[in-house]
């Protein structure tokens, strides 16, 4: 979970270590308290209040809205907007920390549109960064890479302050953390390296060590990641910093759960449980108990209920039904605020053109004035300006309704249109043959037998279209319900070998069943020597179906403009490398444009015409693979040459 970067700069002032003593803590808050009473103006009370929030996030979480909530009152009754800024995010780094995303998200976008309105360049820049954070938690990874990245546009304006550095740092420490989470290593690696560059101090440095360690071991250099991981967990825990201990600790557990040491797993498990704990940090008490119920399943069930039941229990707390309508309805305000902002900058254009007109009318009224003086020929003179006037009022009533639709296109763009095209269809036949219907009746009644069949048969039509797209519509919906419930089945062993034969020989004759012209030639490359692995068959299957589906697709596609030398091939290739099964789908066909390769994991994205495809199956082989079994999935694909998929999974 992403700490705020105002709460990550006063715990630097602040230790932790102090925190960690409930008398330091308590000593801290009284000095705060004496200083609200003689605080001299409302200004000061307003910065004591917020960090008097921050303070009891470890000591009493209960109390940070009754000081936040007052914060904020003594902030907008002074004018004081930096102020209310800073309470709101005091008040959001506690939600965020404690696994209330909606409530941190509501306080971000409220201190988002203060910073704006104001034009507040830092103050803006730390609540995109923080909104960039909530996103991560909801691992809605390319959202939160858009903020981060909007956060450090607008923190490269001045003033250069160590404030704007420390966010720098932060933010692009973030970005680089969001492409690991997708698998986009290279770029991971690429920001994690500048920050490890950057770093202002010995708290950065450690920070840093943690995510470059855990991108390198993603990118199996597994020597250099354990030895950057072993020092950031001593560095935080000499520093006493409970919030990076406990992500540290996490990190070096699952790198020794994945290279198949179960006791050193354990063991960074349970430190990083307790600094997790001792601090309330939910989503590593969440990892770091998941941790420990899977590895000590075969060692002593008891523990594994206990840890199991404890991960269980604060997933419900970040994950649960409330939070998910909480969530749903704070993104829905949220739209519905960038609506009624996007009315009023329309709305400030429809007055500025007005002006305009105004000025450029009071410009034609002086021209008149001048050719009354000077022109004898007054009719003409009259005649020229009332065309332009007229002409003048025609063009300002088009631009104001050209802007109006422009501005609505762009509220209304990609809105549901997936599932609303085939509904479309299918109300509109359905109207059709009601119309048809009562021209039945007619027809019958006079007798008009001829008229009667062909309008059954304009009937029968209809219905056929009309069940066309209902099974469309229909396929969409299983197709979403089915992205939210992969992965569900059981594992057992499997062997790949046998299943990758059968999926690329299915999806070759499937596509064959629809297009008798089609041929393409089937390379195999299986390790005969290939161990069988825990997996979820069921899940594997769609996997390797939905790779060699997209694969016959795009030789066949090729096929159709390249020429009579070109040889459509599919090839499938299985090995065992660093203790992980690779599988590769490759193929010679028109390849994925640079342009939409970041686009291609993503749910409804498809290449294909409407009609051919919903988008959702490369979404469903990201999870499947990477969520459902660990693994991971990379694209190498070069436009008019082929693609390239390489699956990574878990040996044991």
């Amino acid at each position: 979970m992403r700490k705020s970067i105002i709460l990550t700069i006063f715990l630097t002032i602040i230790s932790r270590a102090i925190f960690a003593q409930s008398n330091a803590v308590k000593l801290y808050i009284d000095s705060l308290k004496h200083q609200l009473i003689i605080a001299k103006n409302d200004t000061s009370r307003v910065l004591v209040l917020s960090n008097l929030c921050r303070a009891y996030e470890y000591y009493k979480f209960d109390s940070i809205a009754v000081y936040a909530k007052q914060g904020l009152a003594l902030a907008q009754k002074s004018g004081y907007s930096r102020g209310e800024i800073d309470v709101l995010n005091a008040w959001q780094g506690a939600s965020e920390n404690h696994g209330d995303i909606p409530e941190s998200l509501e306080l971000n976008f409220k201190a988002l549109q203060i910073a704006e309105e104001n034009h507040y360049i830092f103050e803006t820049a730390i609540s995109l960064s923080n909104i960039g954070s909530d996103y991560w938690d909801l691992q809605d990874y390319p959202r939160a890479i858009s903020f981060y990245k909007k956060s450090i546009q607008i923190n490269k304006r001045p003033p250069n302050t160590l404030e704007a550095k420390e966010l720098q740092i932060n933010t692009e420490l973030s970005i680089g953390d969001s492409y690991s989470e997708i698998n986009r290593l290279d770029s991971a690696l690429f920001y994690m390296q500048k920050t490890y560059k950057e770093t202002l101090n010995d708290r950065w440095h450690r920070t840093v060590l943690l995510y470059l360690g855990d991108v390198l071991f993603k990118m199996d250099d597994h020597r250099t990641a354990f030895a950057y991981l072993h020092k950031s967990v001593m560095l935080n825990e000499e520093n006493k910093d409970d919030y990076n201990s406990a992500d540290a600790c996490k990190t070096i557990a699952r790198f020794f759960k994945e290279t198949n040491q179960p006791d050193s797993s354990i063991f960074y498990a349970k430190k990083g449980l307790a600094h997790a704990q001792a601090i309330g940090f939910k989503m590593d008490i969440l990892i770091n108990s998941k941790i420990l119920a899977d590895e000590y399943e075969h060692k002593d069930i008891k523990q594994a209920f206990y840890y199991l039941k404890l991960a269980m229990t604060v997933n419900d707390q970040l994950f649960g039904a409330k939070k998910v309508k909480d969530l749903q309805k704070i993104l829905s305000e949220e739209q519905q605020l960038q609506r009624e902002t996007e009315l009023k900058r329309i709305a400030r254009q429809d007055l500025l053109k007005e002006y305009i007109f105004l000025a450029g009318f009071a410009i034609l009224l002086l021209i008149a004035f001048i050719l009354y003086r000077h022109n004898k020929q007054k009719q003409k003179a009259n005649r020229v300006l009332e065309n332009t006037l007229t002409n003048l009022k025609a063009t300002q009533t088009q631009l104001i309704q050209s802007e109006k639709m422009a501005s609505l296109g762009e509220l209304t763009a990609g809105i549901a249109h997936e599932i609303q095209n085939p509904l479309n269809f299918v109300n509109n036949f359905s109207e059709v043959s009601v119309e048809l219907l009562e021209e039945l009746k007619e027809e019958a009644k006079a007798g008009n037998n001829g008229d009667v069949i062909a309008i059954a048969g304009d009937l029968t039509q209809n219905l056929e279209k009309i069940s066309h797209h209902g099974k469309r519509a229909d396929a969409i919906v299983k197709g979403m319900l089915q992205h939210s419930q992969s992965g569900s089945g059981t594992k057992e062993p499997t062997i790949i070998n046998a299943l990758a034969d059968e999926c690329m020989r299915l999806a070759y004759h499937g596509l064959r069943a629809k297009d008798k012209t089609f041929n393409a030639e089937l390379v195999s490359h299986l390790d005969k020597t290939l161990p069988k692995i825990n997996a979820i068959q069921q899940d594997m299957v769609r996997v390797m179906l939905n790779l060699f589906n997209n694969a016959f697709y795009a030789v066949n596609q090729k096929s159709k403009t390249a020429g009579v030398s070109y040889k459509p091939e599919v090839t499938v290739s299985t090995s065992v490398e660093n203790n992980r099964m690779v599988i590769k789908v490759k193929d010679n066909g028109v390849g994925i444009p640079d342009a939409i390769k970041d686009k291609i994991m993503q749910p409804f994205f498809t290449t294909k015409p409407t009609g051919e495809g919903t988008g959702l199956g490369l979404s469903l082989t990201y999870d499947m693979v990477v969520k459902g079994h660990g693994g991971s999935i990379q694209v190498n694909s070069v436009e008019g040459e082929g693609s390239e998929f390489i699956i990574k999974l878990p040996v044991s």
